[in-house]
């Protein structure tokens, strides 16, 4: 009987970048009947409206409670290089248009990088396409993909996937086997709480 790991996550969810290393340790340790399968959650919809000040102040402050809590590193510099935008669905479609060119991970992890580590901002198409030459896109492609009708169908499918699921925080882990799905809890440090309900 296969079973599905669902991994429901958003490349700009700072959240998903602090529980990034003990999912590595868990993916590491998952029994080989499990199969691991990504959604995209769509945090935040399209916007060209600046961040407001109130709402930037408080993702720094969720920054800084993150590094506390996991030992994830971030460049707050990026507060002071950037005008931030409320806006994830770009890196979201980012994601998939590299997985339709078998790199979905590696985009996570570029774009993850350049958000938080050299404080670009994956809001910004031109960050994307950055992100898209670094893992060795056909960047054509890519810009092409990431603007289609196809895409976008493809997005929305993911996000009604994930929302029916129950997934409305990120990240969130749901054990899929045949039609039952079970909600994994999520754990940032210990990776034996999250292995031990899924076997």
């Amino acid at each position: 009987m296969k079973t599905i790991l669902w991994y429901v996550h958003d490349p700009m969810c700072s959240w998903c970048w602090g529980f990034r290393r003990n999912w590595l340790r868990i993916q590491h340790e998952l029994p080989e009947s499990v199969v691991v399968k990504r959604l995209v959650g769509g945090l935040a919809p399209d916007s060209d409206e600046p961040m407001p000040s109130d709402m930037r102040m408080q993702i720094e402050r969720i920054w800084h409670q993150i590094v506390k809590k996991t030992g994830a590193q971030f460049n707050f510099d990026f507060w002071q290089k950037n005008t931030p935008y409320r806006s994830t669905y770009p890196a979201c479609r980012a994601v998939i248009a590299a997985a339709w060119q078998g790199k979905e991970q590696e985009m996570i992890e570029a774009i993850q990088r350049a958000y938080y580590l050299d404080a670009d901002n994956p809001s910004l198409l031109e960050t994307l396409v950055r992100c898209a030459k670094q893992i060795n896109l056909d960047v054509d492609r890519f810009q092409e993909d990431i603007g289609s009708d196809e895409l976008q169908h493809e997005f929305l499918e993911q996000l009604k996937f994930a929302r029916n699921m129950g997934a409305n925080s990120f990240p969130s882990l749901f054990l899929q086997q045949d039609d039952a799905i079970f909600e994994i809890p999520v754990s940032y440090s210990n990776k034996d709480v999250v292995l031990d309900e899924i076997k």
